[in-house]
């Protein structure tokens, strides 16, 4: 069966987004190029290193002697994209993703595979030299600019932060109907 490729070159928006309420939300990675668009559930860890490898990607473009690429050190702010997610409709889970870099069109490259059809390492990304994803029967591919994905990076980072407060005392999150602070048996 030949792999459904979703491929995304120069999408007009690329967000992670959240449906439900904190405690109980769904993250989604929607790419939307024209009437096109393609929205994929991630679990929030994956989003959170998403966006931690992206800035690190574009960090160490930034120490290139001349910065070539041009590459933000922050995010620009005609790129600010703090709107909704648009109609959501899950394609796939996503399971494992890579994140490449590709210095032909001075682009970060997402991929994204869906769960239980390739087996994932320890952090959920693939090594470059990676194949088992050569027969997944479908991929998400985005390629973004380097502004673009410094904005990708920021939003994603507050979606993942804007969930339940910690507690101070016991560490763990406190939902909307109260928390009861638990401790580990020592």
């Amino acid at each position: 069966m030949p792999t459904t490729v979703h491929d995304f070159d120069w999408p007009d928006r690329v967000v992670v987004g959240t449906v439900g309420v904190p405690g109980q939300r769904t993250f989604y990675l929607q790419v939307r190029a024209g009437k096109q668009i393609v929205s994929i559930a991630l679990e929030k860890l994956q989003s959170a290193q998403l966006a931690e490898k992206i800035d690190e990607i574009l960090d160490q473009l930034m120490t290139v002697d001349g910065n070539p690429f041009h590459v933000p050190a922050s995010t620009p702010l005609e790129l600010v994209d703090n709107d909704d997610l648009e109609a959501v409709q899950e394609q796939f889970r996503a399971g494992v993703m890579s994140l490449g870099w590709d210095p032909t069109t001075a682009q970060v490259v997402i991929e994204a595979y869906p769960l239980d059809e390739v087996d994932e390492d320890d952090d959920g990304f693939l090594e470059e030299d990676d194949d088992e994803t050569d027969d997944a029967e479908e991929v998400l591919r985005v390629r973004m600019p380097v502004g673009t994905a410094r904005a990708f990076a920021k939003r994603t980072r507050e979606v993942v932060g804007a969930g339940r407060p910690i507690c101070v005392i016991c560490g763990q999150p406190i939902d909307a109907d109260g928390h009861t602070c638990t401790f580990p048996e020592a």
